[in-house]
């Protein structure tokens, strides 16, 4: 009869991880303004855990009132370092937070956000680096990068220089589930259009007039929206224009977002859209010249590359380990794909493979996210077992 393999003797300490998470929900800490927490942070790493601690220089780029914290772990120089990536960002309404312990999970008191996406990760990634140290495993060495203005763009992540880290791969805790590992995320890209109509009086000559907002409702009608495939979705989510109700308004501009695993859909939904636009435009164009100027409508576009697709073979050391140390625990860690973006895309376009791990938050961004304890316990085990079997 085969044996067992057997289990590690690490125990999570619940009231230690329970206490951390209250402390760091507490600090507000909204995009740009992560400076309070990641002060707190760095004063557990350096002078309870006397790990060494690097903060970047970032800031001219996110804006931030901090750069993104790096944090580093002694271990045992012969294993290959490994990484882990959380973020201090919350979103609003998140200042004055007030979490509530029902005695299974944690809530706000109501107004607010809870901010356990992403301060459970970060909770984590604490109680993990007390347990190594209290109870010396032979670990790898260990970086824990902490990012700034996730939540806006992924703005830390993406002015984070990758050349100051020695490892080579890793994960970021930031998605729902413990027990599920997503290995690949989509590629997306943000547009504006901005259209200019005719402005008139709205009661006096509208004749005279051309709505740009009209023109974009027209184009908005007819452009692919919601869940185009199984790979792909696209949104519309700002429109703003306009300065009285008694004006034709002569300005409208559009912002949207396409996202996708194939990188070909996601080309060709863009150049749909955009076209929609220009075939909207070009309904309202008449042959008459206003003051010997070409004839509005006309739009103006702009397309930007959100973040890269994220794509990680099925036999790569961080998707095998983490399903060994899964199966370790007498779990079974599910392999998936996720529509959502995260650092985690941006580390992977810079060379670093990354894989997200589940930390148990749910209903995150609304005033009724919570977190089970026993969710994050779970992720903080696998951690400290990927730790373990990492090689």
């Amino acid at each position: 009869m085969k044996k067992a393999k057997e289990m590690p003797q690490t125990r999570i300490n619940k009231q230690r991880l329970r206490s951390t998470f209250e402390e760091l929900v507490t600090i507000d800490s909204p995009s740009r303004h992560e400076g309070r927490v990641a002060r707190y942070i760095e004063s557990i790493f350096r002078e309870e855990l006397e790990a060494s601690t690097h903060t970047d220089n970032s800031t001219g780029e996110t804006g931030s009132d901090t750069g993104n914290l790096l944090v580093r772990l002694s271990g045992d120089p012969s294993r290959p370092p490994i990484f882990f990536n959380a973020h201090l960002d919350t979103v609003e309404p998140g200042m004055g937070i007030r979490p509530v312990f029902d005695g299974e999970a944690f809530r706000s008191s109501g107004d607010t956000i809870l901010g356990a996406d992403d301060k459970a990760a970060v909770a984590i990634l604490i109680e993990v680096s007390r347990i190594l140290r209290e109870c010396n495993m032979n670990n790898p060495p260990l970086e824990l990068v902490f990012t700034v203005c996730e939540e806006i763009g992924l703005l830390g992540a993406k002015a984070l220089d990758t050349s100051r880290l020695e490892s080579k791969a890793g994960y970021s805790l930031d998605s729902t589930d413990p027990d599920i590992l997503f290995s690949q995320a989509p590629a997306a890209i943000r547009f504006r259009v901005n259209i200019k109509g005719r402005a008139a009086h709205a009661g006096i000559n509208p004749e005279h007039g051309i709505s740009a907002i009209r023109v974009a409702a027209t184009a908005i009608s007819m452009v692919p929206q919601g869940r185009i495939d199984h790979e792909t979705t696209a949104n519309i989510g700002i429109i703003h224009g306009g300065n009285a109700t008694n004006i034709i308004p002569e300005d409208c501009t559009v912002e949207g977002e396409v996202r996708s695993h194939n990188e070909q859909s996601l080309k060709r939904i863009q150049d749909e859209i955009l076209a929609g636009f220009h075939k909207a435009t070009n309904q309202y164009k008449t042959e008459n010249r206003w003051n010997n100027t070409p004839c509005p409508p006309f739009i103006q576009s702009l397309v930007e590359n959100d973040y890269p697709l994220m794509s990680i073979p099925k036999e790569h050391p961080v998707i095998v380990t983490a399903c060994n140390a899964a199966r370790n625990l007498g779990r079974n860690l599910q392999v998936d794909r996720t529509g959502g973006g995260s650092d985690a895309n941006i580390l992977n376009g810079k060379g670093i493979a990354t894989a997200i791990l589940g930390i148990g938050m749910q209903r995150v961004h609304t005033t009724e996210e919570f977190i089970r304890l026993e969710d994050m316990i779970a992720s903080a085990e696998l951690v400290l077992e990927i730790i373990r079997c990492w090689k």
